[in-house]
């Protein structure tokens, strides 16, 4: 019986636990397919040791990672306590001061990073801190000064985030932090850059032209996590090259209740569009302690990939857990029983895809065909990956294979649902004398068995962006070469 592919992709956030010794490989061999940097924490130089750690160990053994370095953002905090943390008891009053030179907080007032938090909001608005754990209603506003009463009250400590209940701040997207970690991203030459707290396609089109002035390429991740962008959802899942359901800022802004059909809508949206999605947060939280999942968490994850998300990701449960490769496994086993209880969706008719491209098109005729007759795999010789993306647009259970002498393209498509990745080298061949040895390619590597039958997209000229223009429909002979199928 022919091992079951995993089509849905995992990423892990770094962090100390991973940097035990041992603790990367074992992530990796459970299954990662993205590690996540959090520039939030830790100092450049932390950076560049993980991603320096990651290449080497992927090189051991012989697999490919990408890397996906997550921008801190704006994130709007309070800023530190003279004395440590404090109480807040409901009905208490609480002033949140908007100067620079803010004295250490106390049980009565704190400074926030935010100086014109006090233009942004108006008596009656709730404000959430600490991820909603404590709350304060707006009762008076002052030049640099908020006050407010304690709704929820409880432990608050040093810097912890701000949000206001429906979103509304206008702190800006990049601050200066952020574009000094674009720089080091650039230099670092990730894979993946994640930005945080988007609001519009303009915050997604300014990180893109200072990463591309800092020499990088990376795919940009539009993070949701705001309010305003789900009103500008479409806009942004244009924009972007991903997006990621970023579920703890953005439950807290929107509320428990209104998140998991969000979730559901962005999630839609990106397939639509044609887009790539993560779903993150807290899908495995419980295992930072705990050794296994709870059956919600299992849920939640399952839920994730029926819904069709191409990737989930851990954060805490691997950069800071005490099982960071248990949970990894968890995620593969849970990912692997969703995927077989998978059931394709019709989505091949008129009008359901943007065809603007002939690799589109080709992509779609692939699909059509493997969702009717019976194919081992798809093969898509491809140089940027493009071909590789629209394949895996459309929902079925044929896995893809595809081939690239692109490293960059190829790390890039470890985030693409059902597709998998291989390095070829087609330069120098004609058409069919590269099917021939991809296909070749694949039986020595035991992905294709004599007789299978495939469908190969490719274009006239190998090694061309953007040339897909042939399908083929094949048989592999016993020695893996090639057959013409004279009929179906």
């Amino acid at each position: 019986m022919t091992e079951q592919l995993r089509r849905t992709k995992i990423i892990a956030t770094l962090g100390p636990a991973t940097d035990a010794p041992g603790a990367l490989r074992q992530i990796l061999v459970e299954g990662v397919n993205v590690v996540r940097l959090n520039l939030s924490h830790g100092t450049a130089d932390d950076h560049r040791a993980r991603a320096a750690a990651v290449r080497a160990a992927a090189q051991e053994l012989g697999i490919e990672v990408g890397i996906l370095a997550d921008l801190q953002g704006p994130k709007i905090r309070i800023e530190h306590f003279a004395a440590g943390a404090v109480e807040l008891a409901a009905g208490a009053p609480f002033s949140l001061d908007c100067r620079a030179d803010a004295a250490p907080g106390d049980a009565g007032r704190i400074g926030v990073s935010y100086l014109d938090l006090w233009r942004d909001v108006k008596p009656g608005d709730v404000l959430l801190l600490d991820d909603g754990l404590v709350s304060l209603e707006v009762v008076g506003v002052a030049e640099a000064r908020v006050d407010c009463v304690v709704l929820a009250g409880g432990r608050l400590s040093d810097r912890k985030g701000i949000n206001r209940l429906g979103g509304g701040l206008t702190v800006a997207a990049l601050s200066d932090k952020d574009r000094a970690d674009i720089r080091l991203a650039a230099a670092m030459e990730v894979d993946f850059l994640a930005v945080s707290f988007v609001k519009t396609a303009a915050d997604i089109e300014q990180a893109r032209r200072l990463l591309h002035e800092a020499g990088g390429d990376a795919a940009l991740v539009a993070k949701i996590e705001r309010a305003e962008a789900i009103d500008n959802l479409s806009e942004i899942v244009a924009a972007a090259d991903a997006v990621m359901v970023a579920r703890g800022d953005l439950g807290v802004e929107i509320g428990d209740a209104e998140l998991p059909g969000l979730q559901k809508k962005i999630i839609r949206e990106a397939l639509r569009q044609s887009g790539i999605v993560i779903t993150a947060t807290q899908m495995m939280q419980s295992m930072v302690e705990s050794p296994i999942p709870t059956r919600a968490e299992v849920l939640d994850v399952a839920n994730a990939v029926i819904d069709g998300t191409d990737a989930v990701m851990l954060s805490q449960e691997t950069a800071a857990g005490k099982h960071p490769a248990l949970a990894v496994a968890a995620m593969r086993r849970v990912c692997l029983g969703a995927e077989r209880q998978f059931e394709p969706v019709e989505d091949l008719g008129p009008g359901t895809h943007r065809l603007d491209r002939t690799d589109q098109a080709i992509a779609l005729a692939a699909m059509f065909l493997a969702d009717r007759i019976r194919v081992r795999a798809i093969v898509a010789l491809t140089e940027s990956g493009a071909t590789a993306q629209w394949l895996s647009r459309f929902r079925s259970t044929v896995p893809i294979y595809a081939l690239s002498r692109n490293a960059a393209a190829r790390r890039r498509m470890l985030l693409y649902r059902d597709v998998n990745p291989v390095d070829f080298d087609a330069r120098g061949a004609g058409p069919t004398q590269a099917v021939r040895e991809a296909l070749a390619h694949l039986f020595r590597l035991g992905h294709l068995a004599a007789g299978d039958r495939v469908l190969v997209t490719t274009g006239d000229h190998t090694g061309r962006l953007g040339g897909t223009n042939t399908l083929k429909l094949l048989a592999l002979g016993a020695d893996g070469i090639t057959e013409g199928l004279q009929d179906l």
